[in-house]
């Protein structure tokens, strides 16, 4: 390139490069929240293949970019200008390092010359978000000679590589899925932009400027690991004739090959599933598949167990793990052995973890059913049907419960799952939404994706999370409470950019289902419970908002209900409507934490 290029075809050319490289490498999305210093970025991405979302919001942009990509399964992008607008991420960014989310966080900057001297919306982004990115990169100022543009796609290439980690589960096509899994997370590349900041997007080679002709279709792999059979022979012994049970929690099942390898090695060694509502393996009705477990520890119905192996996060149930991980189920004083399998690392909150399998689920299981002689037998066997037989009485408990009242969440919650179309998904708020879920999900052969923000178990962005989440489905149903819709309420102001830019009439279809008990009612099952007056000012924060005005201020269609029937009426008529609807189910905030013991 020329050394005289003007600035605007510099940054065209730049920035185009760095886009035509993710692109190459698998990213399909970016989020855009407005703003001056981004200028260059907005437009470029706006001119590349890149399918792009507006949200004025960072927040809820963030958070946005997030659900987009844990239920895509790529890394998306997400672009905003310098000052709190990067700021503004960081929540986001939090929950996509503990829950291995890849985002790639594109931010605008002044340049140096403007650093440091009190210029406007002009701060330290160095290294903004601290060691909570898998990797930060301060991107040059943008040029065009042939070494800077090789740099710019060098920088794509690692930006790409960076998010994802390795190595990456596989969906049923088998295309690699990097979200939740392996080492994935968010990166951090902070782009210095001096003025003029329009790009010239007619300069020649647009896209194409230091493209490689090497005949890859992708300039990426990501390789699987795998256990050889010196490492397996341990493993086994440990396993067999025990009274073995696998903890199975979110990251575990991204497909339907995956849930197979893991039903046959359950089967092969007598080994009962306890499947988190997270983990995909409830989208199938196998019968070592223990879905009812909370019931079952809650209850105190647990068999013994002498074994874990554990997939995933820890699961949801607070009652298990506390019974299974903290408390020991054998003997007295002694607890299980146990066994964490991970791509990363423990994520062992009881230190109680006695061998540590660095790989991903499905690479262990299959080395140990390829270094099996036989099936296991014995104490195995009996402590596998002795799981089967509680898990068929709990859920006849939780059948009868889930049809007892209208006043019970339960009963809305189970006919949500029934209703909800197959192939559909199902994010779920964090607090009482995802514990209802636990409760209600039941095994079955319908294919349902569910979805949570479960890193830091937070309400932040999570209406936001949702509609991303949703854009990778046709149809979504979104199980929130009243507190964590109000958090995230402006983010029902994406109606209109879902309706007119992606897909008008055959844009997805979501549904909010709103359990509205008019305050924090998880706390009334929490050690804070007290009839003291803080509790209700601290704790239960009690709302009176008008959820039907306020969707209707954003264009969102609005249904309040009473009874099951009722609501089933109105969930199967907002069914397959174009971007967001919202039915709302009215609950008493007053005995919340007595109704959820009849859950279960």
């Amino acid at each position: 390139m020329a050394a005289s290029i003007e600035a605007p075809q510099a940054s065209a050319l730049f920035l185009s490069a760095f886009f035509d490289e993710l692109i190459a490498c698998g990213v399909r999305d970016v989020v855009v929240s407005p703003g001056s210093r981004s200028t260059p970025l907005a437009m470029v991405a706006h001119a590349s293949s890149l399918n792009l979302y507006v949200d004025i919001d960072e927040r809820g942009a963030a958070f946005f970019a997030l659900g987009l990509a844990k239920a895509s399964g790529r890394p998306v992008c997400m672009i905003c200008t310098s000052g709190t607008a990067v700021a503004n991420y960081y929540p986001a960014v939090l929950e996509a390092e503990t829950s291995r989310v890849p985002l790639i966080v594109l931010t605008g900057d002044r340049p140096p010359r403007l650093q440091n001297l009190g210029a406007p919306q002009t701060c330290d982004q160095l290294k903004a978000y601290g060691d909570h990115v898998r990797h930060f990169q301060q991107m040059p100022l943008a040029a065009a000679e042939e070494r800077d543009i090789a740099f710019a796609r060098q920088m794509g290439k690692t930006a790409f590589a960076k998010a994802v980690g390795s190595p990456p589960a596989f969906g049923d096509r088998g295309e690699p899925f990097y979200g939740c899994a392996g080492d994935a997370g968010p990166v951090h590349f902070n782009f210095p932009l001096d003025e003029p900041l329009k790009p010239d997007l007619s300069v020649e080679g647009l896209f194409r400027a230091g493209r490689s002709e090497t005949g890859f279709e992708e300039p990426f792999v990501a390789a699987a690991s795998s256990l050889d059979a010196r490492q397996v022979q341990p493993i086994l012994a440990a396993l067999c004739n025990k009274r073995t049970v696998a903890l199975v929690g979110e990251g575990t099942c991204f497909s339907f090959a995956e849930r197979t390898a893991l039903i046959e090695w359950a089967h092969r060694f007598s080994i009962p599933l306890l499947a988190d509502p997270l983990s995909g393996l409830r989208s199938s009705d196998d019968e070592l598949v223990i879905d009812a477990y909370d019931s079952i520890f809650a209850r105190g119905e647990q068999p013994p167990v002498e074994c874990v192996v554990r997939f995933g996060r820890y699961p949801v149930s607070k009652s298990c793990f506390t019974s299974i991980c903290a408390c020991g189920a054998v003997g007295e004083g002694a607890r299980p052995v146990q066994i964490v399998v991970d791509a990363v690392d423990t994520r062992d909150f009881n230190a109680a973890t006695d061998l540590f399998v660095r790989c991903e689920p499905r690479a262990f299981v299959e080395a140990l059913l390829a270094a099996a002689d036989g099936a296991c037998d014995g104490a195995s066997r009996a402590s596998a049907a002795e799981w089967m037989a509680a898990n068929e009485a709990a859920h006849a408990r939780i059948e009868r419960i889930g049809e007892a009242a209208d006043d019970v969440e339960a009963s809305y919650v189970a006919k949500a799952l029934e209703l909800a179309p197959d192939g559909s998904l199902v994010f779920v708020a964090n607090s009482m939404s995802i514990r209802l879920i636990d409760a209600m999900y039941l095994k079955s052969e319908k294919q349902l994706s569910v979805l949570c923000n479960r890193g830091l178990n937070g309400i932040d962005g999570t209406v936001s999370s949702a509609l991303g989440a949703a854009q990778a489905y046709r149809q979504t149903t979104f199980v929130t409470g009243d507190l964590t819709m109000l958090h995230d309420l402006n983010a029902l102001a994406l109606q209109r950019e879902l309706l007119e830019h992606h897909g008008g009439s055959e844009a997805a279809s979501i549904v909010i289902v709103l359990l509205n008990n008019c305050g924090g009612g998880i706390f009334e099952t929490l050690p804070q419970k007290s009839d003291d007056a803080y509790f209700e000012r601290l704790f239960l924060t009690p709302q009176r908002v008008d959820f039907g005005q306020a969707a209707r201020a954003f264009g969102v269609p609005h249904t309040a209900v009473e009874g099951v029937d009722g609501f089933a009426r109105a969930y199967e008529k907002a069914l397959g409507v174009p971007g967001i609807s919202m039915i709302e189910v009215p609950l008493a905030l007053d005995g919340v934490g007595e109704r959820f013991g009849r859950y279960r």
